[in-house]
């Protein structure tokens, strides 16, 4: 069985890396803001749901030209605060204007995550969900707002902020599961894969490789 991760974020590629699974690497290129505009009056859990399980419809005819038994594992974030859901802000002023309203406040992150399994190429299971954590903000200097903008980071990454990166600076702390902040839950991870009939550890790498 072969784990897909339906995303071409680092970060969530290092959290599962780091946590014992090397996957295959499969990019959805699905348009977000479309699917978004297509949902009826969705909750921001929806929303982010939504999503995932279009990121990981997208590649399953890629993976089954490949991997014929596969879970394929697609994951979408935003950031809920002041009642907007905001993700990725790509400009330099959306940044700004984003970390306006962050700064020295909470907000809610939230991932949503589907998995579709494939059995002899075929899709057999299929299961969704989300995570909510709760992110404090600190709030950064004009020049360290200036400085952080500057390198790029906040521009491609959901609600303008990383907590494993440069912008961890600039959280207070979380209330919840930090590798959910970071794009994949692997607390929520684990319980899909055993909903659609896969025990996390057997896709952990061999301790030899």
């Amino acid at each position: 069985m072969r784990f897909v991760l339906a995303s071409q974020s680092p970060a969530r590629l290092a959290v599962l890396r780091a946590a014992g699974i090397d996957p295959s690497v499969v990019v959805s290129g699905v348009d977000e803001d479309a699917i978004a505009a297509a949902l009826t009056d969705p909750t921001p859990a929806e929303t982010v749901t939504a999503l995932a399980m279009a990121k990981a419809e997208a590649v399953v005819e890629t993976v089954r030209g490949t991997h014929s038994d596969a879970v394929i594992v697609a994951c979408d974030s935003m950031l809920s605060i002041g009642g907007a859901l905001v993700g990725k802000p790509g400009t330099p002023e959306v940044a700004r204007a984003r970390w306006a309203e962050m700064a020295g406040r909470s907000g809610e992150l939230l991932t949503g995550h589907a998995i579709i399994r494939l059995d002899g190429g075929e899709r057999s299971k299929e299961t969704s969900g989300s995570h909510t954590t709760t992110v404090r903000f600190a709030d950064p200097s004009p020049a360290e707002l200036d400085a952080y903008i500057a390198t790029g980071e906040p521009l491609v990454v959901a609600g303008s902020f990383t907590l494993d990166g440069m912008g961890g600076w600039f959280v207070e702390g979380i209330d919840g599961d930090p590798s959910s902040v970071i794009g994949i839950s692997l607390p929520l991870t684990r319980k899909l894969l055993a909903e659609v009939g896969v025990s996390v550890v057997d896709l952990w790498r061999s301790p030899t490789s």
